[in-house]
């Protein structure tokens, strides 16, 4: 037996026993057909050797990594071209790892590196690829292709979760046949449709306080596509920490997974506005589209229109399909009022009670302009759902209260709206109506298949009434949508907690400690981290994170000492066992 480091790749045809069943004969034919012609000679090229044949199956050794994952992009492309001849086509999902490898005198090969590149062949979707960290950590800036961080992942008969990456190629125009999935979907699949990234706009007005208005028009901007269904929109959260950065839009494309970018800036002076808009092939760095519109501020709403139309239309012949529907009502005809929900949405995603009460104060004076601002109510709403959240000094009754008022009118004014839907449910779900809460959170996302807080949220409360595995799923398809989400330390804070409920302790201590590196200087993310490691049963580490917790905020253990997330006692007790056991918890307050 030899030795030696190498990388592998694994793959199968998906649907190959129905297809066997369906036509053994003309399936064989197909696919034997399909090897010599197309994968055999794709694998020749990339200097692959062909380890063994298994049915549907191939394993293939190469001395480089590179030479593996470029061959797996070949191979998928080369198979895209094959389906344009005719007939029906095969699909193979492909994994890739590199590992030290056992190599036996009859050529064949054995050990942990090709167990896992088996498995992450079985994570990859129809067409679709997915790498080992340690490929992606060799590769990452040699290749033009974009990774998108699947998150650790547990799979059969390996003892340690793996670090998995999903690959697609920047150019790949891959038909999702048979398995289509929704638009929202499509940004974290492995061969999907053109992803648009709208970047903040400049504020060219040399006036700091004018910095609100350029922001609110690119978020304006943002919301608008998202109507488009078609095709997916970077969330604002992701895009919008590259605000101040001179960044390539090569960087922006492969970092977000976008294969458009938008960028711009505002001018304004007095009642003059300025608008300067391009869209950027990210692949290329080419212009697409560019723009300059020069309008009253008046018509404002009407240049967001015609942004947004003009957009959609450019990259309307590479979508697979297009729905000619878009939000016809506008957010407000008040421009005071707008001006007010700008301010707000300053600090609304800022998670401290000052930052919420300010907030509010601003979308308060904005539907005292405009009674009718759906938005506006809906934030509102939100607001007042996150002081009870953030167990902030107020009347936490009457704050629901007002906020089932503001959440419902917000509904009633348009109720279309996945915004409306989803601050009424957040409402709902610090009412301890959880089952209410779940529902409004999955018509927003029904609504905006891209409003990845929609999505987080109806995971987390999926979890929260018992369907585990379902949660974590929609949860961890949130991140892939949002992946530079500056909130996404609360995503895998709530992954943590659900994996904790199933069981899965060494990846719930995974998501945790991403979340307390994130967020170092919030108790919550170190409170989450302590139980998933009492649960490993690294004592002197949770205790290290829950004295963090002390150092930060004094009350917040014995306010957590009997936190109780879920309607049914056994699982908030199997939640905390593991702080008891070791002594960790303080008595309830």
């Amino acid at each position: 037996m030899e030795r030696r480091l190498a990388a592998i790749l694994a793959a199968d045809v998906v649907g190959y026993s129905r297809m066997m069943g369906t036509d053994e004969a003309g399936t064989l034919a197909r696919l034997s057909r399909l090897r010599a012609e197309r994968i055999e000679p794709v694998i020749a090229s990339h200097r692959g050797r062909v380890v063994k044949l298994m049915g549907d199956g191939i394993l293939v050794e190469f001395a480089s990594v590179v030479d593996a994952l470029t061959c797996a992009v070949a191979w998928q492309e080369a198979l895209v071209a094959r389906e344009t001849e005719g007939g029906p086509p095969l699909r193979f999902r492909i994994g890739v790892n590199i590992g030290d490898i056992i190599f036996t005198d009859d050529g064949d090969i054995h050990g942990n590196g090709v167990n896992v590149a088996a498995r992450l062949e079985s994570l990859a979707e129809a067409g679709g690829i997915c790498v080992s960290g340690a490929v992606f950590a060799e590769v990452k800036h040699k290749l033009d292709v974009i990774f998108e961080d699947m998150g650790p992942q547990r799979v059969k008969n390996i003892a340690e979760p793996i670090d998995v990456f999903r690959v697609r190629a920047a150019a790949a125009k891959v038909a999702e046949e048979g398995a289509a999935s929704p638009a929202g979907d499509s940004a974290p699949g492995a061969w999907t449709r053109p992803a648009v990234a709208v970047l903040p706009f400049d504020n060219m007005s040399r006036d700091p306080e004018q910095e609100y208005f350029s922001d609110g028009l690119t978020e304006d901007i943002i919301t608008a596509l998202s109507h488009w269904r078609s095709f997916p929109v970077i969330a604002r959260n992701s895009s919008f920490t590259y605000k101040g950065q001179a960044v390539r839009v090569q960087q922006v494309g492969q970092e977000l997974g976008a294969r458009y970018v938008l960028e711009g800036s505002v001018r304004k002076a007095g009642n003059r506005l300025r608008i300067t808009a391009q869209l950027i092939d990210a692949k290329s760095g080419h212009h697409v589209w560019a723009e300059r519109f020069d309008r009253q501020l008046e018509d404002i709403f009407d240049v967001q229109d015609e942004i947004t139309t003009r957009i959609a239309a450019t990259i309307m012949p590479e979508l697979e399909s297009f729905e000619h529907k878009k939000a016809a009502s506008k957010p407000t005809s008040d421009l005071s009022a707008w001006d007010y929900y700008l301010k707000g949405m300053e600090t609304f995603h800022a998670e401290t009670c000052d930052g919420t009460q300010a907030a509010l104060r601003m979308f308060q004076a904005a539907v005292e302009r405009d009674p009718n601002y759906c938005d506006a109510w809906a934030r509102v709403g939100w607001c007042l759902a996150k002081l009870v959240m953030f167990d902030c000094p107020c009347d936490h009754g009457a704050c629901l209260q007002k906020g089932f008022a503001a959440g419902r009118r917000a509904v009633d004014l348009d109720d279309s709206s996945a915004l409306a839907h989803i601050a009424l449910g957040t409402v709902h779900i610090w009412a301890g109506e959880t089952e209410q809460g779940l529902a409004e959170a999955q018509m927003a996302a029904e609504l905006n298949p891209n409003f990845a807080h929609a999505r987080m949220a109806a995971g987390n409360r999926m979890d929260l009434v018992g369907r585990g595995e379902e949660g974590i799923a929609e949860m961890e398809r949130a991140l892939k949508l949002n992946p530079r989400d500056p909130i996404r330390w609360r995503y895998m804070a709530y992954l943590s907690r659900a994996y904790v409920s199933l069981g899965q302790v060494e990846a719930a201590a995974a998501w945790a400690r991403q979340a307390a590196r994130l967020r170092p200087d919030l108790p919550e993310a170190a409170f989450r981290g302590a139980i998933c490691l009492a649960h490993l049963d690294d004592a002197t580490e949770a205790r290290a994170l829950l004295r963090r917790c002390q150092e930060l905020n004094p009350d917040y253990l014995a306010k957590k000492s009997d936190w109780r997330p879920y309607p049914d006692q056994a699982r908030n007790d199997h939640l905390l066992s593991g702080l008891r056991r070791h002594g960790l918890l303080p008595p309830a307050a």
